[in-house]
C-alpha cells in the first residue's frame, strides 16, 4: 500500500513537465496538457481553500507555490532575504505530478499524522520525506491534503522553520565540538607517544 522513498527525484528536463520559465501560476498550468491541467487545478483549489491566512501563491522554484510572504517573514529561506519561506509546492514531473509539502521538515508530529489519515482514505501512498507523487487526480486523498494544509498556520511554521534551523546549527557546532576535542586527544596522545619514546631512547 506504501512506497516510501528516501526522497523526491529533481524535475527532468524531458517528458510532461510545465515550462519552467514561466512567471506566473496560469502560465505554468497554460504549459501543460489537458489532463494534467485539470489534475492540478483541482490540487490548487483545494489548497487554496484550505489554506490559512498569511500565506501567499505564486511561482517558487520552478513549480506552483505556497509560501511566508517576506512582509511576514523577512529573514527568508535559507536566511535568504529574497527568497520567502516555502510552505507546500505542487509540479508536474515527468514520470507523474508531485506535492511537496515543506512544512513536514521540523514537524514530525504532521508528517505522521498525514500519513495516519492517508491510510483511512483507502488510497495508495508513494511518499518520498516531504513530498507525495501521484499519476492522476484520483490518485490522490484530496481531503487529506486539504486539512493538512488547514493544519499549519503561517506563524506556526515560520516558529515550527525556526525551531529545525536552530536544532541544525546546535548539530553542527556540537559536530565541530566533537572533531577538535578528538583532534586535540589525538594530539595528546602523539605526544606522549613521542616522549616515551624519547624516554625509551635515553636509557
Amino acid at each position: 500500500m506504501f512506497a516510501v522513498h528516501e526522497a523526491c527525484p529533481p524535475h527532468s528536463s524531458g517528458g510532461i513537465v510545465a515550462n519552467m520559465t514561466a512567471s506566473t501560476v496560469a502560465q505554468y498550468l497554460a504549459a501543460l496538457p489537458a489532463d494534467r491541467r485539470a489534475a492540478l487545478s483541482a490540487v490548487r483549489k483545494a489548497i487554496n481553500e484550505n489554506l490559512p491566512a498569511g500565506y501567499e501563491e505564486g511561482m517558487q522554484f520552478g513549480m506552483i507555490g505556497w509560501y511566508v510572504p517576506l512582509s511576514m517573514y523577512p529573514a527568508g529561506y535559507g536566511e535568504n532575504p529574497k527568497v520567502p519561506l516555502p510552505f507546500v509546492a505542487l509540479g508536474s514531473q515527468k514520470s507523474g505530478m508531485v506535492l511537496h509539502f515543506l512544512c513536514f521538515y521540523g514537524h514530525p508530529t504532521l508528517s505522521t499524522w498525514f500519513v495516519d489519515e492517508y491510510k483511512k482514505s483507502g488510497k495508495k501512498l508513494d511518499m518520498g520525506k516531504g513530498c507525495v507523487r501521484f499519476k492522476s487526480l484520483e490518485d490522490l486523498a484530496l481531503d487529506v491534503v486539504g486539512r493538512t494544509v488547514a493544519r499549519v498556520s503561517a506563524e506556526e511554521h515560520i516558529a515550527n522553520y525556526r525551531t529545525a534551523r536552530a536544532l541544525l546549527a546546535k548539530g553542527r557546532k556540537a559536530g565541530e565540538g566533537a572533531a577538535g576535542l578528538s583532534k586535540s586527544s589525538a594530539k595528546k596522545s602523539a605526544v606522549k607517544k613521542a616522549a616515551k619514546s624519547r624516554a625509551t631512547k635515553c636509557r
